[in-house]
């Protein structure tokens, strides 16, 4: 600051650009260096990456810390160590706060904490997504309990916006401690391999208290958390690929959740028929396939963006288009697993569905399900709860729900996965399908027990049991009296037969009854 007050508007005028250098470059030239070195940008180098060119607003660069203990009034940078404000992403305006690692190692105080607070109430308040970019030291100590507090601001702010504006959590450097819950509650988080982790108690602690001796990268490093924990939803090669994949992102959601998403131009035929796949499931009904291969034939351009793909394999989610509308998928995976449900992917599914349903994103669902996974283990992991998890999720979304069952479906896995009781809108079934109680070998040897094990010959018996079982009840025909299977359709049908669904559905309403909340089984 200058020793005398500027007089003339000239002065104050140079005096404005000052301060503006000054907030801008808060951060010294040996930390930008060191950021730099670690193959990490600057917050707001990573503003200026993610949002489209010239369109940051910044707001509060003129806020600074009032703490005096520990001399930090001796240290009062411009901006304190977050940059916050707002943009647009492909021109749809977004609110953005970056916390900056180069001033007091991005540590969180009360004024850093208001600035990111006020950015949130601004996106809940118009509407908007907002993003946090994370790269922090945690709570700044020589702040003490008002630090905090200040986390405490911030989740309350991540709660109350749940479910009505996007949230998007990039950790693009350390997240340790309570600073983890902030990302926690936001709808998606991204992590960049190699620089960033998130982690309640760092490695140290962990040493001293359990005795456990573990690195930074495998107790929270991306790959951790995209593969074990399931916390985080991508894991991108470099910060770079982050920030372009959260654009992309972004192409999928609407603004909020009393819209939908945007519509794009569609450049793939709606009428489309594609023969590969009528040869998609194999003959042999243990022989896996790749429903992804499923999905990419039938959405637009084959395009689509997978969420959570490295944690609970045996079940696929993301987003894709069909006729240019957003939609969001869950389907069964064979080839991990033979698709079976269990505690991890019933989670997931469960997630991705109320996130989809609370931001009026179609469910398309793509069913190959052998049941749930047997087992001590799942069992008093909670498998009942976990799986309830999913048809609760199932069961409570309001937005057009399209099933297309591809294979197996059995038992309660079969009404799980987006069946018609739980209220799914048009429920198709190739004719490669089964819908049953249990397969065929298992349902054979419950039903003719005794018949089996009185007969001379018990295995010819046993086949030609099976046999029989499959011609009466192994296909989607018995299912399809009831009415739970809409229409049985040749496979390369798929992708017209679900976009006319899909735009039947364009006025669907379902209130719902009134209630505070539901209880959904956490």
């Amino acid at each position: 600051m200058r020793d005398k007050a500027p007089e003339t508007y000239e002065e104050k005028l140079a005096q404005l650009q000052e301060l503006r250098y000054e907030a801008i470059h808060a951060g010294s030239e040996a930390a930008v260096e060191k950021q730099h070195a670690k193959g990490k940008y600057t917050a707001r180098e990573r503003i200026e990456k993610l949002l489209d060119p010239g369109s940051f607003q910044e707001l509060d660069a003129f806020m600074r810390h009032r703490t005096s203990d520990f001399d930090m009034q001796k240290n009062r940078p411009w901006g304190d160590a977050v940059v916050t404000g707002h943009g647009t992403i492909d021109g749809r305006r977004v609110c953005v706060f970056s916390q900056d690692f180069t001033v007091f190692g991005g540590s969180l105080g009360e004024v850093m904490a208001e600035k990111m607070c006020k950015i949130m109430d601004l996106a809940a308040k118009i509407g908007c997504p907002v993003i946090g970019i994370n790269d922090s030291g945690g709570a700044r100590i020589q702040e003490g309990v008002v630090s905090l507090g200040a986390y405490g601001d911030v989740f309350i702010r991540n709660v109350r916006s749940s479910g009505v504006i996007p949230q998007i959590s990039l950790i693009m450097g350390p997240c340790a401690g309570g600073a983890v819950y902030s990302p926690a509650i936001t709808d998606f988080i991204f992590m960049v391999k190699e620089t960033s982790h998130m982690f309640i108690t760092g490695p140290e602690v962990i040493k001293t208290v359990t005795g456990e001796e573990v690195e930074f990268e495998e107790l929270g490093g991306a790959m951790s958390h995209n593969t074990k924990s399931g916390v985080a939803h991508f894991a991108s090669e470099d910060e770079d690929v982050c920030l372009e994949d959260t654009r992309y992102l972004l192409s999928f959601l609407p603004q909020n959740n009393l819209e939908t998403a945007p519509r794009v131009r569609p450049t793939d035929d709606p009428l489309r028929m594609d023969p590969e796949l009528d040869h998609v499931v194999p003959d042999n009904p243990i022989k896996p396939y790749d429903m992804r291969d499923v999905i990419r034939h039938v959405v637009d351009d084959g395009e689509f963006f997978e969420v959570h793909e490295h944690h609970a394999k045996n079940i696929v989610c993301g987003f894709a288009r069909l006729n240019g509308y957003s939609i969001g998928v869950v389907g069964n995976q064979p080839a991990q697993m033979a698709g079976v449900l269990d505690i991890d992917s019933s989670a997931k599914a469960a997630r991705f569905i109320r996130t989809c349903d609370a931001f009026n994103i179609p469910i398309i669902t793509f069913t190959d399900v052998p049941g749930f996974l047997p087992g001590t283990t799942q069992e008093w992991g909670g498998i009942i709860r976990h799986g309830a998890k999913l048809l609760y999720a199932y069961s409570e979304a309001t937005v057009p729900k399209i099933t297309i069952i591809t294979r197996k479906a059995y038992g309660g896995a079969y009404d799980v996965m987006g069946s018609k009781h739980l209220l799914a809108d048009f429920n198709f079934a190739w004719p490669t399908s089964e819908v049953a109680v249990m397969g065929p070998e298992g349902a054979v040897n419950i039903i003719y027990r005794r018949d089996i094990s009185s007969s001379p010959t018990p295995d010819t018996r046993r086949q030609k049991l099976i046999t029989d079982y499959k011609a009466h009840f192994a296909n989607p025909y018995a299912a399809a009296e009831r009415g739970y299977i809409d229409d049985v359709i040749v496979p390369h049908e798929t992708r017209p037969k679900v976009i006319t669904a899909l735009e039947t559905l364009q006025t669907k309403r379902d209130p719902g009854p009134k209630r505070k909340h539901g209880n959904i089984p956490l």
